[in-house]
């Protein structure tokens, strides 16, 4: 068993895989890792999966083939699957983990034992915050997040914790899922993803599980990774993708049976929103 499993799933976002992996490798440290590549629906060539020399023989990587798309939750669940990792790691490829990231994220794992799930600072190419560690979102929310008006903004902030200086650990409702660490013992208890959501947002249900589960979903800072963020369902509102994450969306919150008014999933001991966790050590 290694340290960590990362799990790549790629389709349309191929032109990232190569620095991903470079940045992977560069960040590996003492830590023992396999990478399992998940191609759904498309086939890789050997130099885009290809990695630094000096990672060949330190780093296990695998692919696994789908010869369609399959789906968000369902790629990553074949990955999942195959894991051999004491922590597993679901990651977007276009992300680029920054040289601590791997470890930071996995001390603060081992040093808080009930940690289910954490999710790191993820900012764009500029070093600017992105919000990616939120409370549970409502269809009022949902609505308001495709108007590009600033008072649709702001009255998104509660919800997007804008208040949050966003330095310290803290306990949240749910992280997203571009770079998400979980411990192998909560994946055993609570299970796979939702194979129901073909894309989006498998995350958020899978934190309100976790919760529910007595589990604890973290926001930790100390690691930082970049993100693209390509936002593939806002540049084309309307296309099947698109209509599948609507679909999705609804089928989120029939299941988790609330529409405006948001259910507390954090557990009752302590005060998880002030409440502050052992860090990594650095």
């Amino acid at each position: 068993m290694c340290d960590l499993s990362i799990i790549l799933l790629v389709w349309q976002d191929r032109a990232y895989l190569s620095a991903c992996l470079a940045a992977l490798a560069r960040a590996q440290q003492e830590l023992t890792m396999e990478i399992i590549l998940v191609e759904n629906g498309i086939t890789l060539n050997a130099a885009e999966y290809a990695l630094p020399e000096r990672a060949d023989k330190t780093i296990t990587l695998r692919k696994i083939h789908n010869a369609k798309n399959r789906g968000v939750a369902p790629a990553r669940n074949q990955g999942l699957t195959a894991a051999r990792g004491r922590y597993l790691m679901l990651l977007d490829t276009d992300t680029l983990v920054t040289q601590d990231a791997l470890v930071n994220l996995t001390r603060f794992m081992e040093a808080n034992a009930r940690v289910g799930l954490a999710g790191p600072r993820l900012q764009d190419a500029q070093g600017n915050l992105q919000l990616t560690c939120r409370k549970l979102p409502t269809v009022w929310s949902k609505l308001l997040r495709r108007l590009p008006m600033r008072r649709a903004q702001a009255a998104l902030a509660d919800e997007m914790l804008v208040g949050y200086d966003h330095r310290a650990p803290r306990a949240v409702d749910y992280v997203i899922g571009a770079c998400q660490i979980i411990r192998r013992a909560a994946y055993q208890e609570v299970g796979a993803l939702d194979a129901c959501f073909f894309y989006g947002p498998e995350d958020v249900d899978y934190c309100i599980r976790l919760w529910r589960q007595g589990w604890r979903v973290m926001y930790v800072p100390h690691a930082v990774v970049t993100h693209i963020e390509q936002r593939v369902t806002r540049q084309r509102p309307f296309s099947k993708l698109a209509l599948l994450h609507a679909r999705d969306l609804a089928r989120y919150f029939w299941k988790h049976k609330y529409l405006f008014t948001r259910p507390r999933i954090q557990d009752a001991r302590g005060a998880p929103d002030s409440e502050r966790m052992a860090a990594p050590r650095v």
